[in-house]
């Protein structure tokens, strides 16, 4: 029989979840957690994950038991080839940091199994952001919701926060040259490297207006669609792919391409460190800088004001944008890439690591621009999220010779 224990631990996103990390590692735990104080531990996530991989490449070692480097795996079958080595390590419990996290449906099912199927020769800590992602095996369920680390019982913080009432969106400063209905047109593309098929005769068509779910399995190549419609994948040229009215290598630049263009994506949030406000960082948002380094003009002052109306964070402005939640920083950086009113706009995984209470928030402000613009919005994520509705989704398919495409829902086009 197991004598170790297993928590399912639901952390807000104001919680410093490195230093509770380091504190049951070092066996300074307090309180229930207090019982992992003497046992060993090893941290199973994205970031040792990462670690693991670079000190791979530097050393040009193989660590883990497969006679292959871990960057060579898929996400799904790095995470199952890193629990290898966690096991061989011989600790007493593991922590598993968001293990679900940039997962398709079939390696979160594939991982989960295998945990349950350990469950009874080491203990588990499980830190998660979502309730949905919480292990169902596991009996004890709590949440710790800031720096004391205390657990607490499980409420659902989502149902509590306060919707985004619907506003106006402000005017775009400037409306763009592009006519043209149609935004991006894939016409058979087909994408390999060195001699690997990655995707294979895609065909894809985007609309002004509508409101995409790109999904696949990790490795299915989404990550290359992307770069194709942002420009700047070179595979793009001489192949039926049209940007905006243009075909790839017309003579168009990459700005020419990307000033149409939106995006976001969860590695945003790292690239500023330095202490710019809140308000200066949607400002920033007018000249595509990282940070705002050019005086802003009265007006677009004026429009960074009603976007913080919208979002409901005015009493916020002043505020150093590294002191607010990982849900107001995404808010913030999505308000950012769509200030122009570009006619496409990218959201990569902006719900990925998020609690529960700020998916709501980003989810609100996904919802009111696709209610209250005419932008279109590729929206990649691994889940299925409620309370969104893609008008369309593209799935990628992956076969021997490529990921084909397909679509699910194809609303009617006038």
């Amino acid at each position: 029989m197991n004598n170790k224990p297993h928590w399912n631990i639901l952390l807000s996103d104001f919680v410093n979840k490195n230093q509770l990390i380091k504190t049951l590692l070092s066996g300074n735990s307090i309180g229930e957690l207090a019982v992992f104080n003497d046992l060993k531990g090893i941290l199973f996530s994205d970031i040792t994950i990462q670690q693991f991989i670079e000190k791979e490449e530097q050393y040009d070692t193989l660590e883990a038991a497969s006679d292959r480097k871990l960057r060579s795996f898929s996400a799904g079958e790095q995470k199952k080839e890193f629990l290898k080595y966690c096991l061989n390590q011989n600790p007493d419990y593991i922590i598993l940091d968001n293990p679900f996290d940039h997962l398709d449906q079939a390696s979160r099912k594939t991982l989960a199994d295998s945990l349950e199927e350990l469950e009874q020769s080491l203990g588990f800590i499980q830190l998660v952001n979502r309730s949905e992602d919480l292990l169902s095996f596991i009996e004890n369920k709590a949440q710790i919701t800031d720096d004391s680390f205390t657990l607490k019982p499980i409420d659902n913080f989502a149902s509590d926060t306060p919707k985004t009432h619907p506003k106006e969106i402000p005017k775009p400063l400037h409306s763009y040259e592009n006519n043209d209905t149609i935004l991006v047109k894939m016409d058979g593309v087909s994408v390999s490297y060195n001699e690997r098929p990655i995707v294979n005769s895609i065909f894809w068509t985007i609309q002004q207006g509508e409101f995409w779910q790109l999904i696949g399995p990790n490795g299915s190549g989404k990550s290359t669609l992307l770069s194709m419609i942002t420009g700047e994948n070179p595979k793009g040229y001489g192949q039926e792919l049209y940007l905006f009215g243009r075909k790839k290598g017309s003579g168009e630049s990459v700005w020419d391409i990307k000033k149409n263009i939106g995006t976001f994506s969860t590695s945003m949030t790292q690239m500023f460190k330095r202490n710019h406000t809140l308000e200066q960082m949607i400002l920033s948002g007018f000249f595509d800088s990282i940070g705002l380094y050019t005086q802003p003009t009265i007006l677009q002052k004026q429009i960074a004001a009603q976007w913080l109306e919208v979002i409901g964070m005015t009493a916020l402005k002043n505020k150093s944008f590294l002191q607010l939640s990982l849900g107001q920083q995404r808010v913030i950086l999505i308000v950012r890439a769509v200030i122009k009113h570009p006619p496409l706009i990218i959201l990569d995984e902006p719900l990925d690591g998020l609690d529960d209470h700020n998916s709501v928030l980003v989810t609100d402000l996904i919802n009111l621009l696709i209610q209250e613009t005419n932008m279109t919005i590729i929206y990649v994520s691994h889940r299925i999220e409620p309370a969104l509705k893609p008008t369309s989704v593209f799935e990628l398919i992956p076969t021997e010779t490529g990921s084909i495409g397909k679509i699910i829902h194809q609303p009617n086009r006038s």
